[in-house]
C-alpha cells in the first residue's frame, strides 16, 4: 500500500506561508558614495531659491556630495551631466552606491526642458547619459524634475463650486501661483517616453511634478512637489523611498492650486516611474 503524505490525510492541503527575502538582494546597498547633482534654472521662476535651498539640504542630511548649478543653459544641462557621469566613473573613493539628480526648470509644452538661455533639452537625453555610468550600473538612480510636463491645466473631477464663491471664500494668495511653462499649448502632446527593455533602463526611479500634459505649480516660498519631498522624507529619512514618494503624492493631490491664468482652482499630481529592483531606503 502506498504512504498517504500526512498532510494529506485528512483531506486538507497543509503550505507553510512564504516568507520574505531577508537576504541583502532585497534592498539596495547604499553604504558607498552618494552623489547628487541639482541644476536649477532660478531666473524668472519665483519661489525657486527655497526648493534649490531645502534639497540641497536634505542631500546633505541623507549623506549625499551635493554639486550644485545656478541657470544653466540647454547646452550646460547636457555638459553637467556628462561631467557628473565621468566624475562618477573615475571616482577613487570606494564604491559608488547612489546618485540624485534633481532638474529645476520651465518646461515645454511637449515635456522638454528650457536652459536659463530658453533653449531646449530633453529630460531623456540627460536621464540615458547617466544610466550609462559604469560606476552606477546595478544601482539606483533619482531623477527629479520640477518643470511643467505639458500644457494641460486639470481642474480635478467631482463637484466645484462657482468661480465667484470661491473667490469670495478664500483670498487669493499674495503673489499669484506660477506654472513651471513658458509656451502653452493646451491640446499639446506629452513628452515621449524613453525605450524600455535593455538592461541600461533597470534601476532608474524618474519622478516629475506634474503628470504627462499638465503644468506643474510653484509660489513665492517653492513648489508643492520640492517642499513636500524634503517634508516627508524629513519625517522619515529611512522609509521605503517609493512609499514615502506614494505620500508625497497623496498630499500634493489634495492640494488646491490658485492657477496663474485664471481665478478657478486647480490641482496637480506626480507622475513616478520606476525600473527599480529592490527595496530604496535612503
Amino acid at each position: 500500500m502506498r504512504a498517504v503524505a500526512p498532510a494529506l490525510l485528512h483531506g486538507s492541503l497543509s503550505l507553510a506561508p512564504l516568507q520574505p527575502d531577508p537576504g541583502p538582494s532585497s534592498q539596495y546597498d547604499l553604504s558607498g558614495t552618494r552623489a547628487a547633482l541639482l541644476l536649477a534654472v532660478i531666473q524668472d521662476r519665483l519661489g525657486s531659491r527655497h526648493d534649490v535651498a531645502a534639497l540641497r539640504d536634505l542631500c546633505q542630511v541623507l549623506g549625499f556630495k551635493v554639486t550644485l548649478r545656478i541657470d544653466p543653459s540647454a547646452q550646460a544641462f547636457r555638459e553637467e551631466l556628462a561631467q557628473f557621469r565621468e566624475k562618477l566613473d573615475t571616482h577613487k573613493g570606494g564604491p559608488v552606491s547612489c546618485a540624485l539628480v534633481a532638474l529645476m526648470a520651465h518646461g515645454g509644452p511637449q515635456g522638454q526642458l528650457l536652459g536659463a538661455d530658453g533653449q531646449e533639452v530633453q529630460p531623456e537625453v540627460l536621464v540615458q547619459e547617466l544610466s550609462c555610468c559604469r560606476a552606477l550600473h546595478g544601482h539606483p538612480k533619482i531623477f527629479l524634475l520640477q518643470a511643467c510636463h505639458g500644457g494641460n491645466r486639470d481642474p480635478g473631477v467631482g463637484l466645484r463650486a462657482l468661480p465667484w464663491y470661491w473667490r469670495w471664500l478664500r483670498a487669493p494668495p499674495v503673489t499669484p501661483t506660477q506654472a513651471d511653462v513658458l509656451q502653452i499649448h493646451t491640446d499639446g502632446p506629452g513628452s515621449p517616453t524613453s525605450t524600455a527593455g535593455s538592461s541600461g533602463q533597470a534601476d532608474i526611479l524618474t519622478v516629475y511634478a506634474a503628470a504627462e500634459g499638465c503644468v506643474a505649480y510653484r509660489d513665492e516660498k517653492g513648489s508643492d512637489f520640492v517642499q513636500t519631498l524634503v517634508e516627508v522624507i524629513r519625517a522619515k529619512p529611512g522609509g521605503d523611498l517609493l512609499e514615502l514618494l506614494t505620500e508625497v503624492n497623496r498630499r500634493v493631490c489634495e492640494l488646491d492650486v490658485l492657477g496663474p491664468d485664471s481665478n478657478e482652482l486647480r490641482k496637480a499630481c506626480l507622475e513616478i516611474r520606476s525600473s527599480l529592483r529592490r527595496r530604496l531606503r535612503l
